[in-house]
């Protein structure tokens, strides 16, 4: 046999290599997306009220007023599960900039707050890194794995980590409106005409967000004081933001269908996610 031939079989052994590798880190990543899932619908709670209350409204800061009004339909069903799905950019570099396309699925519940974030940034040519992140049951995971199957980090924990996942599902609440009403656990502050603070608990979690509301009534941006930013091993309390645009009515509700977040530092915005929504499914409470 010639040395091209031997060439070639190794090269075939090699692709099957790879291949093997990928369906068995594609099996274990799925298995392990299932876990999270079932976790997550485990710590489930039954939603207060199932409709928007006649008055509920009422009782909130004007700028909050014409947001919900804008958003929700008149008797708005409360919203239990969202799915979602994005595609978008991801810069991966604490320091500095490298952007990776991503593609995301999202399942979040309202009662209790949570979510999973399922996410594969490509890398390589059939090559990429896996991303769960999710808040479940007033718990923060994060893991990410390349091919599914080599961890690079893997954090599970409460304290601030946890809070800032719970941030996390407050800031993303324009895709799951009703989520943001007094009934469903919200507190909202007075700030000014465009601008008002909601507040959150869950269990030993209070998280705090100022919205500031644009000329259409509806969310424009969110900002944290302090969101602790992963540097050099550390969490770093960082001043955060998103942004949120192009709103289209899906679910019988407007929600946001772009979106950015940033840190903002003191030599400026460093955008480190901008994403858009492909898909969005909706159950409600019954």
């Amino acid at each position: 046999m010639g040395v091209w031939s031997w060439i070639g079989i190794g090269v075939l052994a090699l692709a099957g290599a790879a291949l093997a590798l990928h369906f068995v880190g594609e099996r274990r990543w799925q298995r392990a997306t299932q876990e999270l899932h079932l976790q997550l619908e485990a710590s489930r709670q039954s939603l207060p009220i199932t409709r928007l209350p006649h008055g509920e409204l009422g009782v909130l800061p004007p700028p909050v007023q014409r947001y919900l009004r804008a958003a929700l339909p008149a008797n708005a069903p409360m919203v239990a599960t969202v799915e979602l799905r994005h595609e978008g950019s991801f810069d991966i570099r604490e320091e500095g900039q490298l952007w990776l396309p991503f593609a995301s699925r999202q399942r979040v519940q309202t009662r209790r707050p949570g979510f999973v974030w399922d996410a594969r940034m490509p890398v390589a040519p059939g090559l990429a890194v896996h991303v769960h992140d999710a808040y479940i049951g007033g718990v923060g995971i994060l893991h990410p794995a390349v091919a599914g199957l080599v961890s690079l980090a893997e954090r599970s924990s409460g304290g601030d980590f946890a809070r800032d996942e719970l941030m996390r599902f407050l800031a993303e609440s324009p895709w799951y409106p009703t989520a943001l009403l007094p009934s469903q656990g919200v507190r909202w502050t007075a700030i000014d005409e465009r601008s008002a603070r909601a507040t959150l608990v869950d269990g030993p979690h209070e998280v705090s967000l100022v919205l500031v509301f644009g000329a259409d009534g509806m969310v424009e941006s969110v900002r944290a004081a302090a969101r602790g930013r992963s540097l050099r091993g550390q969490l770093v309390p960082t001043p955060w933001e998103g942004r949120w645009q192009a709103y289209e009515t899906r679910c019988g509700m407007r929600v946001p269908t772009r979106g950015e977040v940033a840190w903002l530092l003191p030599e400026g915005r460093k955008p480190y996610w901008r994403g858009q929504l492909v898909e969005m499914r909706c159950a409600f409470a019954e």
